[in-house]
């Protein structure tokens, strides 16, 4: 079979090599997935770029999450069949025709679904769903501040909040305003020329709840906005790539977010919430389990409606990175077999 490795750190067209590798065999409790999609993520550009922790060591095959059909199944699995169609977070080692995965990272999907479009549910759909489903509760009316609203976990965000009938401010590029819209985005801010904090502000309103993936500067403003009783979910740190190699943003990027006491959150009822989806993975299976099969019954139920932003050849990964990097996208972007 063919795998993408990532044999170094930088740019997209010089770190990548297609190679011939064995097809994996399923381990106990494991499936092996025919991929047919497989999903890019913002953490795999972070990992590429050398600035994830939890990557594997180079070379290495990056991809959380891969759509495609049950191709063997591995001792004490009942659950899944030969041919089924399914979606799968995979934790590292999605850019390959075949992978093999825990079973608790594993959903079956209708045989109408979109196969690439069911690539947002393992990694995308899931944080959203812990992140406003787990993490916090939402309640009709309130308030909530999605950054980067036209991203993969954005734009899922913003439907299960409009889900619960809550009055949506989200942030993108420019040119992204009128997607941000359709998805039901109540006030749609374009962070290259207006100032969210003013935004809001301006129109004299706290915020409920913000989810934020970017950290640094925004976390700060965003917190500011916080009304008493307010949450903030945390669950990326998208700043962090201008810091790479400057000092100067990297103090930044932590000053950005700033220092806080518990006392200054008790005394408003607030709080600030952390989501790594790997760390709920690893060390809370069923929990994940439970949370992809809820998104998959959500997607088939027409509560949310996953998009993909651009589909690739797997041998045009360079290219799909790119995409990824620049910000152009909205949804997701898929590399397929």
């Amino acid at each position: 079979m063919k795998a993408i490795y990532l044999n170094k750190y930088g740019d997209a067209h010089q770190a990548f090599e297609i190679k011939d590798i064995d097809i994996p065999k399923p381990m106990e409790k494991e499936v092996l997935i025919k991929v047919k999609y497989s999903g890019l993520n913002f953490a795999d550009v972070i990992a590429r770029r050398g600035m994830y922790p939890d990557a594997p060591k180079n070379p290495a095959i990056l991809g959380y999450d891969v759509s495609g059909e049950i191709a063997e199944v591995g001792e004490h699995v009942s659950e899944f069949y030969i041919g089924q169609k399914v979606v799968a977070m995979t934790r590292f080692g999605g850019y390959a025709e075949y992978v093999t995965t825990n079973i608790s990272g594993v959903s079956g999907i209708p045989d109408r679904m979109d196969m690439a479009e069911a690539t947002v549910l393992a990694t995308q759909a899931c944080t959203a769903y812990y992140c406003a489903e787990d993490c916090v509760t939402l309640h009709k009316g309130e308030h909530v501040l999605i950054q980067a609203a036209a991203g993969g976990v954005g734009s899922m965000l913003v439907q299960i909040a409009k889900h619960h009938g809550c009055i949506v401010y989200g942030t993108a590029s420019s040119g992204k305003q009128e997607y941000l819209k359709t998805l039901g985005v109540d006030f749609a801010i374009d962070y290259t020329k207006d100032d969210f904090y003013k935004v809001i502000k301006d129109k004299n309103k706290h915020i409920d709840v913000v989810f934020d993936s970017l950290g640094g500067l925004a976390f700060g403003k965003a917190i500011k906005l916080l009304a008493p009783g307010g949450r903030m979910v945390c669950y990326g740190a998208a700043e962090q790539l201008e810091s790479k190699n400057n000092k100067l943003k990297l103090l930044s990027l932590a000053w950005g977010f700033g220092l806080f006491s518990p006392i200054s959150l008790l005394m408003q009822s607030q709080a600030i919430i952390t989501v790594n989806m790997l760390r709920i993975a690893d060390f809370k299976p069923m929990v994940f389990n439970e949370v992809l099969k809820n998104v998959v019954d959500m997607a088939n139920n027409g509560i949310i409606t996953p998009k993909v932003s651009k589909v690739f050849k797997a041998s045009e990964i360079a290219g799909a990175h790119d995409y990824l990097e620049s910000r152009k996208s909205t949804g997701k972007v898929v590399l397929e077999w």
